[in-house]
């Protein structure tokens, strides 16, 4: 899975983004609007976390993604 993906589909990645990082608002989540690098950027400010270790863990949570969940993101949109 890549990013463009989820990117294409943000509204439909919203709420996987909500729950694996519970402290980033409605509001952070739209701002970042599919934005790899704003996403890491408020990941970094709300948990305090070095850029390498958001990074990090936007990449984790890039291949967490599976084709199924590409498909089904396709099929609602």
């Amino acid at each position: 899975m890549n990013w463009d993906l989820i990117e294409g589909k943000w509204k439909q990645s919203m709420g996987k983004v909500r729950v694996k990082w519970g402290k980033l608002t409605d509001d952070d989540v739209t701002a970042v609007n599919g934005k790899k690098e704003q996403l890491v950027g408020k990941i970094q400010e709300r948990y305090g976390l070095a850029r390498d270790a958001a990074e990090k863990q936007v990449d984790e949570f890039i291949q967490s993604f599976s084709p199924d969940d590409a498909a089904k993101a396709a099929k609602t949109s």
